[in-house]
């Protein structure tokens, strides 16, 4: 990789080659810090960053253990997901086959010379689980 450092004005300009190893370790620690790894050799360069006073340690440890919990409590729960998923699947069957008689119970009475149901509050809920 090559690095072009180009002052604020002027004309001077440094070109350095950056070897492999360099490059992969910038770009880890881009991806670790979430910082562009432009960003990372602009603090490398200016000795911008801090020393770790420890905290860091302690802050990435309980990260270890909440990021632990947070994996328990998907396993406890992902059965449950897949459950009501199921569910609401089901509903969405049933809703298809409840609007399909009530097309048909419509057909009839009209054949029968009845006057047809509305039944909004039925389509209302009907709409809202195939929409689920």
């Amino acid at each position: 990789m090559k690095l072009i450092i180009k002052p604020e004005k002027g004309f001077g300009k440094i070109e350095v080659e950056l070897d492999e190893d360099l490059v992969s370790e910038i770009n880890r620690m881009s991806e670790r810090y979430g910082v562009s790894p432009e960003r990372i050799i602009e603090i490398a360069l200016t000795g911008e960053f801090k020393k770790s006073s420890g905290e860091l340690e302690e802050l990435e440890r309980k990260f270890g253990e909440l990021e632990e919990r947070t994996w328990e409590l998907e396993k406890e729960y992902a059965p449950l997901r897949f459950k009501a998923y199921g569910v609401s699947e089901d509903n969405k069957v049933l809703a298809i086959e409840l609007s399909g008689l009530i097309a048909e119970n419509s057909q009839l009475r009209r054949f029968l010379g009845l006057r047809p149901e509305r039944n909004l509050e039925l389509r209302k809920l009907i709409s809202y689980y195939l929409q689920g």
